[in-house]
């Protein structure tokens, strides 16, 4: 049993980061019976809430950032370019859709940090030196095991 669309107010927006805000208005919502335990609640209520955004054609995102997100959400992503967030770990639906909301703020705010590249640094002279007194050790080791006069 699935509900249709749960809609949001008009005039909302949901703050992502300082450069992005996307209107409620391109987020969907759709809910319904949650499943594992939970008695005759969890039968007869709609309260596992499933988040929708438009990746491919929403007019919130620049061009950069949403070539960003399917690079780093590729596989969260349907091939019609939906990104979905399915929340149930609560027994209302309200809390279920704030729980959703707060994650899709997290995820799209994850995926559009550019990552840090890493730099290339030299080994210590120190370092190098404690690696070869070592392998010199392991090697006196098994020499002395087996006995030969090398």
């Amino acid at each position: 049993m699935t509900t249709p669309g749960i809609e949001a107010p008009p005039g909302e927006r949901v703050h992502i980061r300082a450069n992005l805000n996307i209107p409620a208005a391109e987020l969907w919502f759709t809910a319904d019976c949650g499943g594992g335990p939970g008695g005759q609640h969890v039968n007869k209520v709609s309260t596992r809430v499933t988040l929708h955004f438009d990746v491919e054609r929403s007019p919130s995102l620049t061009g950069a950032q949403r070539q960003r997100l399917k690079e780093a959400l590729g596989s969260r992503i349907s091939q019609e370019g939906e990104l979905r967030i399915v929340a149930g770990e609560f027994r209302s639906q309200a809390a279920n859709k704030a729980a959703a909301k707060l994650r899709f703020v997290e995820l799209l705010n994850r995926a559009l940090t550019p990552r840090v590249p890493r730099r290339a640094t030299k080994p210590t002279l120190g370092s190098k030196l404690r690696r070869l007194e070592s392998k010199k050790k392991r090697s006196s080791l098994k020499r002395q095991r087996c006995g030969g006069d090398d």
